[in-house]
């Protein structure tokens, strides 16, 4: 073999070796297979709020049953500022899907936006921001979960009681979805209940148990503890639990979370509707992994609602407790 014809293919076999390790590059590879690993941000409203808390123990735990798919998650401390600069960095970070639950909507509604702008899937939940052409949301129904409870309160609530009412902040979609199934289904329909209280309280326990502590010194009667979620109905209960004139109060909830159903359970709450952090974050995953390997272009999708009293409490301590969630 000559050298010019020696010199054609040594370029031929090196061109062949580069193009091979192009092929094999980008993504991750088990056993010389190829596979593209896709990275998820969930930018979480706080972790200080025991609804909020769960919800990112179960979005972690439903990510790991996707080998190709990484998640990362960042708290928005309950805080706007927190929440989008969370978002503006994730889209800066070039991630694949960014999972946005809002602190509030509308303060994060032009955010979302920038995700699709970016080309990058977005996905709103608990709760939804409605109206974002191009963005996905998993959710469950707040006005529906807040008629549930009210649908039993409409016979459980004595004539001319009073009641105390706890709400979640002002312009997010579920705090106000479920104010409004109470305003509907209940104190339209019972105008002889008188409202002696009511608050927003943020979801928080402790602004719960500071509000309920002024009702109860200023009212020497409360019957009913009407809380748009699990977390401030538990503060406002631990006001009133050594109060022996206060131990037959009626308390409504949202969330089904752990502390909840073992309250319901030994008859100190009446009924919340199970939001479940289970189904809400293996939809989310689910969602978001067809999303990304172009299953689906748009999704949107709510979980069931499910009312929990002293009747089937019992089973979801079961299940929480099989979970590691109570001790």
């Amino acid at each position: 073999m000559n050298m010019k014809k020696m010199i054609a293919v040594f370029l031929m076999v090196a061109m062949m070796i580069v193009s091979l390790a192009g092929c094999n590059s980008g993504g991750s590879s088990s056993g010389g297979a190829e596979t593209d690993t896709y990275r998820v941000a969930f930018v979480a409203r706080t972790q200080a709020d025991s609804f909020a808390a769960w919800l990112v123990n179960e979005m972690k735990s439903a990510a790991e049953q996707y080998p190709d798919l990484t998640l990362d998650v960042f708290d928005g401390q309950a805080d706007d500022e927190k929440v989008n600069a969370a978002i503006e960095n994730a889209i800066t970070n070039g991630y694949d899907a960014i999972i946005v639950q809002p602190n509030n909507g509308e303060a994060q509604r032009p955010y979302v936006e920038s995700i699709v702008e970016a080309g990058i899937i977005a996905i709103t939940t608990n709760a939804r921001i409605e109206g974002i052409d191009g963005a996905s949301s998993v959710d469950a129904d707040p006005y529906v979960q807040a008629k549930v409870n009210a649908d039993i309160a409409i016979d459980q609530i004595p004539q001319n009681a009073k009641v105390v009412v706890l709400n979640g902040p002002s312009g997010n979609f579920h705090a106000d979805e479920r104010r409004r199934a109470w305003e509907v289904e209940f104190f339209e329909k019972r105008p002889d209940v008188q409202i002696v209280g009511e608050q927003i309280a943020g979801w928080n326990k402790d602004e719960a148990v500071r509000y309920m502590e002024d009702w109860v010194t200023a009212n020497s009667e409360i019957h009913a503890i009407i809380s748009m979620n699990d977390n401030m109905a538990a503060g406002a209960l631990e006001v009133v639990k050594n109060n022996p004139a206060l131990s037959d109060i009626l308390s409504y909830g949202v969330d089904g979370t752990p502390e909840a159903t073992l309250l319901i359970n030994e008859g100190t709450m009446t009924s919340t509707c199970l939001q479940s952090a289970i189904d809400l974050a293996e939809a989310n995953i689910s969602t978001v992994h067809k999303l990304l390997t172009g299953e689906e272009d748009e999704i949107h999708m709510d979980i069931d609602a499910i009312l929990i009293t002293g009747e089937n409490a019992q089973a979801y301590v079961d299940m929480y407790t099989e979970r590691g969630l109570i001790n």
